[in-house]
């Protein structure tokens, strides 16, 4: 990984009338890294990644991309591109025509018509090259919205749920680009509701909370945050499974867990640390009790989120003054480098 910082930020803040988006957050993301940006509806997610592509200005705190300081003007230096809330495009043009006028704009990185079509083949649009895009699906257009920020040759790539509406073919082409630019040493900060890309993607990631960091730091510690967990174990004697468990060090068995459409009468919920369930599966073995599935009933990275971001008050929060009005959201707003196309609020 390389070391040098393509984003650093500190004491960030930015309101939007008497509604505070962004409290005093810091920000390391190193070239090289795929660095996750987290959290509930409402945290600042936007209104940060809208900071870093240049679309609005902090109200105070430090601010670095690629090096150089940004100022209280709308813009950000060259190597940088993305999209927030989705990209903007022309619906009426084919998808080559999309990135064809966008290339015209930025001739000399974008390697004119031999890179748009490299685009299209990074993001697997090729086929469709030539389709309208009013016809795109939603993973359709965010592939588009990919490869439209590729033409840039990207030292800083921000992206905004961009496994929204993805099949699996389409995760991958995304999960490809991904972590090949981070491979030659670009910087990608993503924000995602999934976990599950969270956990291959990133190496580190950025927890908020109503505007502030409640978490930063490598996906393994975060993981680790979750402490005990509910697992979910299918075996071929629930009964001795349950017996087991229940005279197990650690551990407990968790009546009435709704496990959802899986469910089955015969699955045993335990809840404890991942030591303590290492344990109990050396007793199943011992007890010749066959263990055919085992896993959490919701993910460690989504459970240390519940826990980092739930609604009970820390102590913290309670000395803490009054920081919002009531009906406080997020600044959503939409947004691609390039395409000119902002809608924020």
């Amino acid at each position: 990984m390389h070391s040098s910082p393509a984003v650093r930020a500190r004491g960030i803040t930015k309101s939007f009338g008497e509604v505070i988006a962004l409290d005093g957050i810091d920000l390391d993301v190193a070239s090289g890294q795929v660095h996750g940006l987290v959290g509930p509806n409402g945290a600042g997610k936007t209104t940060l990644l809208g900071l870093l592509l240049g679309l609005a200005v902090a109200d105070s705190g430090g601010l670095e991309i690629l090096g150089t300081p940004v100022g209280r003007t709308l813009a950000v230096p060259d190597g940088v591109a993305g999209f927030v809330d989705g990209p903007g495009l022309y619906p009426s043009l084919t998808a080559r025509q999309n990135l064809s006028a966008l290339a015209s704009l930025r001739r000399q990185e974008s390697g004119g018509a031999a890179g748009v079509d490299d685009a299209l083949e990074q993001v697997g649009l090729t086929d469709v090259a030539d389709d309208r895009v009013r016809g795109f699906s939603l993973g359709m257009r965010q592939r588009l919205g990919l490869a439209a920020a590729l033409l840039t040759k990207p030292r800083l790539l921000v992206l905004d749920e961009p496994a929204n509406g993805l099949d699996p073919a389409g995760k991958q082409h995304v999960h490809r680009v991904i972590t090949g630019l981070a491979e030659d040493g670009a910087a990608v900060v993503l924000s995602s509701h999934r976990m599950d890309d969270l956990a291959v993607l990133c190496s580190e990631v950025t927890i908020l909370a109503t505007g502030r960091v409640v978490f930063t730091g490598p996906v393994g510690r975060l993981a680790a945050e979750s402490g005990e967990l509910d697992y979910r174990l299918v075996t071929s004697d629930p009964e001795a499974a349950r017996r087991l468990a229940s005279q197990a060090p650690g551990l407990r068995v968790v009546p009435g867990r709704d496990l959802g459409p899986r469910a089955d009468a015969a699955d045993v919920v335990v809840r404890g640390p991942v030591t303590a369930l290492d344990e109990l599966v050396v007793r199943l073995v011992g007890a010749g009790v066959a263990l055919r599935e085992l896993g959490p009933v919701v993910a460690p990275l989504e459970a240390a989120f519940l826990a980092l971001t739930g609604t009970a008050p820390t102590r913290a929060d309670q000395e803490a003054p009054a920081r919002t009005v009531p009906g406080r959201t997020d600044q959503e707003g939409t947004a691609m480098t390039g395409a000119g196309r902002q809608d924020a609020r």
